[in-house]
């Protein structure tokens, strides 16, 4: 018998993971980002003239008092050692370094794009194999995953999921290039700290890092939260895959409010997608097909349409 509670149980968990982790490096990406582009640097000091001028406004007036004269000319000289010292090339050096890397590990560029793709790799697959295992547990059918022979073995299934991948990568740049012209802000950090600068770079993104993040996200978005909850309590999948794709806009919150709103209409078409043709490897090779092409437009060749 199917322990759908259980597996449901265990999605859910999965989903809060995801997300919780997905606003952990917004927020630590935030924190290195803001502080880079802070206005104000140690490196340009606090503008001491009116300071040094309001110290001796009384030095020609002959009628002030000789110890205030020589209280403000020690105010003035104070003012001005904080000056140098604000200018020290070591002192600059060493606040210039803590402004850009607050604590260890704030921002993505703290780490190398190996360590960032091993990362991203080992936690995608990692939660991947839970939802995998619990579905094996709880017995659930493989056809409510969308794993079903008929409609995952050939090459329709492969041929309607690289046509989708293809319509979607050009609609998502089309939305994505109007929404930077209006306002919309995009991040773009996360896709520079994960682009390869080497051959063998390239080769584990695009053969190994895509497929996994692919694979792990149509499990848990499609197959879990819509095909598996769908068949297992009766909800319309239409509901689900409007609620699914809700959480996956909000854990791509990184990529900036653009970035939010352009995947999680992407999530909608795929939900639409798994609903309609009921495969799971369809959604897959539509999913990892947007990414790759993503990197290699960009990342590869340095084209940005909004441009």
């Amino acid at each position: 018998m199917t322990r759908w509670v259980a597996f449901a149980l265990v999605a859910l968990a999965v989903l809060a993971v995801v997300l919780t982790l997905a606003r952990a490096t917004q927020s630590a990406s935030s924190v290195g980002s803001g502080e880079q582009r802070s206005p104000r640097t140690t490196a340009d000091p606090p503008d001491h003239g009116d300071e040094l001028r309001e110290a001796a406004p009384e030095r020609h007036d002959a009628g002030a008092e000789r110890h205030d004269v020589d209280a403000e000319r020690h105010d003035a000289d104070a003012a001005k050692n904080r000056v140098d010292d604000l200018n020290d090339p070591d002192d600059l050096q060493s606040a210039s370094d803590h402004r850009r890397n607050p604590r260890p590990d704030a921002d993505l560029q703290s780490l190398s794009t190996g360590a960032l793709l091993a990362n991203v790799a080992v936690t995608h697959g990692a939660l991947g194999a839970i939802v995998l295992v619990a579905a094996w547990a709880a017995d659930v059918p493989a056809t409510a995953l969308g794993i079903d022979a008929a409609a995952n073995v050939g090459w329709p299934a492969l041929g309607v999921g690289l046509g989708l991948g293809v319509a979607l990568y050009a609609g998502n740049e089309l939305l994505a290039a109007n929404l930077e012209r209006v306002g919309v802000e995009y991040s773009e950090e996360l896709r520079g700290a994960l682009g390869p600068d080497s051959i063998v770079g390239w080769i584990v993104l695009l053969a190994v890092v895509l497929p996994i993040i692919a694979v792990f996200e149509e499990l848990l978005f499609r197959a879990a939260l819509i095909g598996a909850l769908s068949t297992g309590f009766g909800v319309s999948p239409w509901v689900l895959a409007a609620a699914s794709s809700l959480a996956f806009g909000f854990g791509h919150g990184i990529q900036g409010p653009s970035g939010m709103i352009v995947t999680g209409m992407l999530g909608g078409v795929l939900a639409a997608a798994f609903v309609l043709t009921g495969s799971l490897l369809t959604v897959i090779v539509a999913h990892y097909l947007i990414n790759a092409l993503e990197f290699v437009v960009h990342e590869g060749f340095g084209l940005e349409w909004a441009d």
